[in-house]
């Protein structure tokens, strides 16, 4: 065996000047550090070497004898490849493997490993003392940078080394997120917190992003699930998880991080990451903490940097998150809403959309960014305010072109004029969509024309739940002596009545769903029953909203609007209405019910109507519960 050959030195590539992380050596490198030091004995400076892994200098292979068939046999130093621990590794079986390195290789990367986790802690083994150990290498790092910083604000080269510290101190701190119930408190107390919020206002945009990585991961809702817990250890978790954002929050943490965002260049990779962190720090605080959304958006500009966001060309990651974001903020909090509508959030979000008007997104992540614009709009759109900013700024108009179009958006645009048309704030937009010509097509939708054949189970969708949403809402608050209500009275009469024959269809296949749950909630009350278990009001809310889930909300629906087709007497004459009516009743009787059944149907649903939510001084418009008041009897006479 050649030994010079073995050990050949080789020529190593040389990086930049950018300080970067010491990275794994590879053999060539390995080889070449074994050359350069042929002489050394003592052990690494950081402890001493275990015997298995000790070398006497350069290694040498003495060949004494040969075995019977001529093959060199070893004197009990030699191993395959120099592997040191060759005839010391063994698996359960006996056989010997090795690690494929020499002695002097393995001392190599002992050094390696104890440069690069020098200061580094066991995330299995944190404990108080380490905490603050940690905490103070973090203290030192940042106050010798920020004093050589200080002392030569113009000569980077004399505080670079302090800088590459100081950003090893930050990153050190990452492992204690897997224990936040013994580190948070320590971190805080010792106001490690606040010097590491006080970083994101640092010169070098790279500590900032470091300090925002660590912010990331410890504020993540998965932070030390990697241990087995409890229902005390997630208790425990929950309050030291409180003790974090709040230390944040008060740090003025959400301040600085907004403030840094126009810093970042996403052009880079580096920076970009930092948006895409930043980002997500905040959806972690709020998904905490729900209403630290309020406080985001009245102490922060990040609305309006989102909405902005928003509009930037071609799809990106942090353009998908900035989406999720803004229907997260916007979710269950009015002040947001309105904050939405001030800062043109309706038009920006309506422009964002168009571009899908005749195309669908490029894949799927793009169509989860479309989606959640969506989502952010249906809403705001709960705002009285915000259905009024939609119509000024077209969007019926335009959600009736994506409804013609079948593109992805198609299914998108019903959803979002079912919310803008809702109410009697809904007043105007459903004006509006008469006047756009939206009534062929969604009569067309709810016909099921231009799709491929549908099945009875497909009829009781989210799309028709919408578009009868939608009918209720014509219903509710066209004027009953206007042209757009004798318009949408007319398309019941077209084709002998075919769209209540679709409806009678749709109230038969939410009833068949309904009638399962139901017998599903009587097992269930009787098994509570046979266990003694008392069942309160939270057991009857339960109930209540799967029924809704299961054809209770489709079936409301549908009777609310029969019950409008039974009862006009004017609008396409008497007669016609009458003939309607007629043909409602003989559509029930084939199914075995009548007008009784749907009179219980309407009753639950007026009980169930939030007085509150259908108050709005600002229209005139009876609401849908006082609708109710006169369609049930009307019903219970003719039933």
């Amino acid at each position: 065996m050649d030994i010079d050959k073995l050990f050949k030195t080789h020529n190593v590539p040389t990086g930049g000047n950018k300080r970067k992380m010491p990275e794994p050596p590879n053999p060539e490198v390995l080889k070449r550090m074994r050359m350069a030091s042929p002489e050394r004995t003592e052990p690494p400076s950081n402890g001493p070497i275990p015997p298995s892994r000790q070398t006497k200098g350069p290694a040498r292979v003495e060949i004494e004898d040969e075995d019977e068939d001529g093959e060199e046999r070893d004197d009990g130093e030699f191993a395959p490849g120099g592997d040191a621990d060759y005839f010391a590794e063994e698996d359960e079986e006996g056989r010997f493997y090795g690690g494929g390195l020499t002695g002097e290789q393995k001392q190599i990367l002992d050094i390696f490993d104890h440069a690069q986790g020098e200061g580094a802690i066991d995330p299995e083994n944190v404990t108080a003392p380490a905490v603050r150990r940690l905490s103070q290498r973090f203290e030192r790092a940042a106050n010798k940078n920020q004093d050589q910083r200080s002392k030569y604000p113009d000569d980077p080269t004399k505080f670079i080394d302090s800088e590459a510290d100081l950003d090893a101190a930050i990153r050190s701190l990452v492992p204690l997120a897997q224990a936040p119930a013994v580190a948070y408190p320590e971190l805080v107390k010792s106001g490690t917190v606040d010097r590491l919020v006080g970083l994101l206002a640092h010169e070098n945009v790279d500590i900032v992003i470091a300090v925002v990585e660590v912010i990331h991961e410890m504020t993540d809702e998965d932070v030390g699930e990697e241990a087995d817990e409890d229902e005390e250890d997630e208790q425990k978790k929950s309050e030291t998880m409180k003790i974090m954002v709040n230390a944040l929050v008060k740090s003025s943490a959400l301040e600085l991080l907004v403030q840094n965002l126009p810093r970042f260049n996403e052009a880079e990779e580096a920076d970009r990451q930092g948006v895409f962190h930043t980002l997500g720090i905040f959806e972690n605080m709020i998904g905490f903490d729900p209403p630290l959304s309020r406080a985001l958006v009245s102490e922060t500009s990040i609305l309006k940097w989102l909405l902005e966001r928003l509009q930037t060309k071609g799809y990106d990651d942090n353009k998908g998150y900035a989406a999720e974001l803004v229907a997260i903020i916007l979710q269950n909090n009015r002040e947001n809403r309105l904050e939405y509508g001030k800062l043109d959030g309706v038009d920006m979000s309506l422009r964002v959309l168009a571009q899908y008007r005749k195309k669908d997104p490029a894949e799927g992540d793009e169509t989860e960014f479309m989606e959640n614009v969506f989502d952010a709009l249906c809403s705001a759109l709960a705002e009285t305010e915000i259905k009024q900013l939609f119509v000024d700024a077209e969007g019926v108009e335009l959600m009736v072109i994506m409804m013609k179009e079948k593109k992805v958006t198609h299914s998108r645009s019903i959803k979002v004029l079912d919310h803008a048309l809702s109410g009697p704030a809904g007043t105007a937009g459903c004006e509006m969509f008469v006047d756009a010509l939206g009534l062929k097509t969604l009569f067309s939708a709810f016909m099921g024309k231009g799709e491929k054949k549908k099945k009875a189970a497909a009829s009781a969708g989210e799309d028709i739940a919408h578009i009868l949403g939608i009918i209720s809402s014509l219903f509710t608050n066209l004027a009953s002596d206007s042209p757009a209500r004798i318009r949408l009275l007319a398309k019941w009469v077209e084709s002998d009545y075919e769209k209540v024959a679709r409806l009678s269809e749709i109230r038969a296949h939410a009833q068949a769903r309904l009638e399962v749950a139901e017998r599903e909630i009587e097992q269930e009350k009787e098994d509570l029953e046979s266990d003694g278990v008392e069942m309160g009001e939270d057991e009857e809310i339960v109930w209540y909203l799967r029924r809704l889930e299961s054809g209770l909300d489709v079936l409301q629906l549908v009777d609310y609007i029969g019950a409008w087709i039974s009862m006009e007497d004017d609008g396409v004459g008497q007669a016609e209405v009458f003939q309607a009516r007629a043909r409602m009743q003989e559509l029930l009787r084939e199914k075995g019910k009548s007008f009784e059944d749907m009179v219980k149907v309407l009753i639950k649903f007026h009980d169930n109507i939030d007085e509150e939510d259908e108050h709005d001084p600002q229209s005139d418009s009876p609401s849908q519960r006082v609708i109710l008041e006169q369609l049930i009897p009307f019903l219970e006479a003719y039933g």
